[in-house]
């Protein structure tokens, strides 16, 4: 199996152009190609994730990757999939962001000796004349074309600034600088970027000629691995200090059963005859699907400790009602009588419900234990002791508590 026929294998690949010249150079090693990624935020999340294991897994192959930081087109914000404008962010925070992103994609990407790059956009697009990039950039674009884009169209009732109006000429841009300062023949993104993308490499062709190679290639299901990113809690982020290797293991093994064979497909990096052979599992036999996905998974971004640690945590929890490594808040005094504390100040104090009375309702519900045993009571107390609590409320969220 190809290189090419792989990623479609493993359900990668949605639509792409020059199809046959893409193949030849994915599977000979000669694509230099970049994923952006803007930095709205101090961490990469799980919805970042399919991309970083393609370029991974295309460095493998012997392609070169390059990734675009976004610390330029993040000063105007991407609308694609947005109901408002961005809220703005100061140049400050975007530059903290970037190297944040920087630390984190270096556990998955291999930059040394130039076998990948990461650049910051921002070098080149604040650098631009407004006149000039109307004349050399904005003469090669249709305003009635660009209305048609998706990411354009599904914000035209509700109002589109003039300012995200500019993001698909920055994007386009940026495979015309990355073109002509790298090399760079070929663009990822998700399919919520096609028209983005078509845009640079149009851009490419009729600025330099028909003869200008560049190709775009959209990662299936990318709009839905942005949505892997969010729970009900909020974000599942890849540093350790917002989503614990503990949680994120957890994420990843609470996955829906339909989910779980095609995340191992995309995300993992098992042969995919091991996971064929998973097609046929079914009810407990998922249960373990789930366990090798999130212990892979974990693994790639925490490291094997970790997910060894993880996955002990999650045994121990699930098996015994109790784990050693597990989110673990510490109460503060004032939550004690007599070194006593009432389920409804256990539950807020470990972030578990958000209020008390988010709190009584989950009680009321049957949807709270501690050390394994369901508390049907409001009033109920616990002694804390040097061992602590063991609290769960639903099937998803945990944590331990000690004095």
């Amino acid at each position: 199996m190809t290189v090419y026929e792989e990623l479609v294998a493993r359900g990668l690949i949605a639509q792409v152009t020059d199809e046959e010249e893409i193949k030849e150079m994915v599977n000979n090693g000669k694509a230099t190609f970049y994923i952006g990624f803007d930095p709205t935020a101090d961490s990469l999340h799980v919805g970042h994730f399919m991309a970083l294991c393609l370029m991974k897994r295309l460095q493998m192959a012997g392609n070169r990757p390059i990734a675009l930081i976004g610390g330029g087109t993040a000063m105007i914000g991407d609308p694609s999939g947005r109901t408002d404008m961005r809220q703005m962010m100061t140049t400050e925070t975007i530059a903290h962001n970037c190297e944040c992103f920087k630390k984190q994609m270096s556990r998955f990407i291999d930059f040394s000796d130039g076998k990948a790059l990461m650049v910051n956009n921002a070098d080149w697009l604040t650098k631009l004349n407004y006149i000039e990039l109307l004349r050399d950039v904005g003469a090669h674009f249709s305003v009635n074309r660009m209305l048609t884009a998706e990411c354009y169209k599904q914000r035209l009732e509700r109002g589109l600034s003039f300012l995200e109006f500019n993001y698909m000429i920055m994007q386009s841009y940026d495979f015309l600088a990355l073109y002509e300062k790298y090399g760079c023949n070929m663009q990822f993104g998700g399919d919520d970027q096609w028209s983005n993308m078509l845009g640079g490499t149009e851009l490419i062709r009729r600025k330099l000629g028909k003869d200008a190679y560049a190709m775009t290639i959209t990662l299936l299901l990318n709009s839905e691995g942005k949505k892997m990113g969010k729970t009900q809690s909020g974000a599942v982020w890849l540093d350790p200090n917002k989503t614990s290797p503990f949680d994120f293991y957890q994420y990843w093994r609470n996955v829906a059963d339909a989910d779980v064979l095609k995340c191992l497909r995309m995300l993992t990096f098992l042969p995919l005859e091991q996971i064929n052979e998973m097609d046929s599992w079914e009810g407990s036999q998922l249960n373990t699907a789930k366990e090798i996905l999130a212990f892979e998974l974990t693994k790639l971004v925490h490291g094997e400790e970790e997910a060894q640690k993880a996955q002990e945590g999650a045994r121990a929890l699930f098996g015994s009602g109790n784990a050693a490594d597990m989110p673990t808040v510490t109460l503060a005094e004032s939550d004690l009588v007599d070194g006593t504390c009432d389920i409804l100040t256990l539950l807020v104090a470990s972030g578990l419900v958000p209020s008390k009375s988010e709190a009584r309702r989950a009680v009321e519900q049957g949807g709270v234990s501690v050390d394994g045993e369901k508390v049907a009571d409001i009033k109920a107390t616990f002694p804390l002791t040097a061992d602590g609590l063991v609290l769960r409320r639903g099937k998803k969220k945990f944590c331990k508590v000690c004095p």
